[in-house]
C-alpha cells in the first residue's frame, strides 16, 4: 500500500499541462513552418513554394506578419493542456503499474508503458492536429490559390470544426487517427524508455528527492525528443497530408495511409517522407525539453501542499 500512495496522479496531470502549455507557446512558430514544408508537393517541373525550412520562415513572415507565425495557436495551447497532460501523466501511471516485485522496470515494459501513453493520448491529439494542420496550412494554401487567380476565403478553427460535426458527427474531427496512433504511439516507445535512461545517468537533487536536476530532465528531453522526431518523421508526414483538408491547386489527394505512403514514394521518392524533418527535431527537442523540466519542477505538488 505504501508504494500505491506515493503515487499522486493529480498533480501530475497539472505538472502535464503547465510543461504543454510553455512548451508549445515557445516552439509555435517552427511547428507551423514544419507543416507548411510537410503539406508541400513538388510540381511536375520541380517547382516548389519554399525551398528550405529558412525561406518557409522568410516568405511567412514577410506575408503574414508575426502573428501570422502563430496561425492554430490558440486551438493548439487549448487542447495541447489535456494532451501533455494525459501523455506525461499516462506514461508515469503506467510505468508505475508495470514494475516488477523487485521494483525495477526491465526495458520492454518501458516501451509498453510509452506505447500505452502514446495510445491514450490520441482522442486528444487527433481533433487538436486536425484543427491545428488547417490553420497552419491556410497561408500556403491562399497563397498558391493568389498566384492561379483565385482566392481562398478566410476561416477559423471554430468553423472548421462546426463543418466537421455537422457534415460527418464527432468522427469529422477524427480525420486521419490511423496515422496520428501509428505516430503518436511509435513515438513514445522511443521517447519514454529513452528519456528515462538519460536522465537516470545525470547528478540528482541535493533535496533527497532521488530525481535528476532541472538541467538533467531539459537536456534529456531534448536529445530523446530530436531522436523520437526524426524516427517517426515519416509517419508525422502521412499523417500531416491526410489530415489537410484543403489542398493548394493541382495537389493530389490521398484515401489512407496506404494510399499516402505509395503516391508519396511514387511521385516524390523516400525522401519526401523526412520533408520538415530537421524542423521537427528542432520543434520537438526544445518542447519536450521544457515540457519535462517544467514537469519535474513540482509546481503544482508546491500549489497543492503535496510532499514531493
Amino acid at each position: 500500500m505504501g508504494d500505491k500512495q506515493q503515487f499522486s496522479l493529480l498533480p501530475k496531470i497539472i505538472n502535464g499541462g503547465i510543461a504543454g502549455i510553455i512548451g508549445v507557446s515557445c516552439v509555435f512558430p517552427l511547428d507551423l513552418v514544419k507543416t507548411r514544408l510537410q503539406n508541400q508537393q513538388i510540381g511536375p517541373n520541380g517547382e516548389r513554394m519554399y525551398a528550405s525550412m529558412f525561406d518557409c520562415f522568410k516568405k511567412t513572415y514577410k506575408a503574414e506578419g508575426y502573428f501570422g507565425m502563430y496561425r492554430g495557436s490558440a486551438v493548439n495551447i487549448l487542447l495541447i493542456t489535456p494532451e501533455k497532460a494525459i501523455k506525461l501523466a499516462a506514461n508515469d501511471f503506467f510505468r508505475h503499474h508495470l514494475q516488477t516485485k523487485e521494483g525495477t522496470l526491465p526495458m520492454f515494459r518501458q516501451m509498453a508503458a510509452g506505447g500505452l501513453a502514446g495510445f491514450c493520448q490520441i482522442i486528444i491529439t487527433t481533433p487538436m492536429e486536425l484543427l491545428k494542420i488547417q490553420m497552419q496550412d491556410a497561408g500556403r494554401v491562399a497563397a498558391a490559390a493568389k498566384s492561379a487567380g483565385k482566392v481562398v476565403p478566410k476561416t477559423t478553427a471554430t468553423k472548421i470544426a462546426l463543418d466537421l460535426f455537422k457534415k460527418h458527427g464527432i468522427l469529422g474531427l477524427y480525420k486521419g487517427i490511423g496515422a496520428t496512433m501509428l505516430r503518436d504511439v511509435t513515438f513514445s516507445i522511443v521517447y519514454f524508455p529513452l528519456f528515462a535512461t538519460l536522465n537516470d545517468l545525470g547528478p540528482r537533487k541535493s533535496d533527497g528527492s532521488g530525481e535528476a536536476v532541472f538541467w538533467c530532465s531539459f537536456l534529456s528531453g531534448c536529445a530523446a525528443g530530436s531522436f523520437a522526431a526524426l524516427f517517426v518523421n515519416p509517419l508525422d508526414v502521412v499523417k500531416t497530408r491526410l489530415q489537410a483538408l484543403t489542398k493548394a491547386e493541382g495537389e493530389r489527394a490521398y484515401s489512407g495511409v496506404s494510399d499516402a505512403i505509395i503516391k508519396t514514394m511514387k511521385y516524390e521518392g523516400p525522401l519526401a517522407f523526412f520533408k520538415g524533418g530537421a524542423c521537427r527535431m528542432i520543434v520537438i527537442a526544445p518542447l519536450f525539453g521544457i515540457a519535462q523540466m517544467v514537469y519535474y519542477l513540482g509546481v503544482a505538488e508546491a500549489l497543492l501542499g503535496i510532499k514531493r
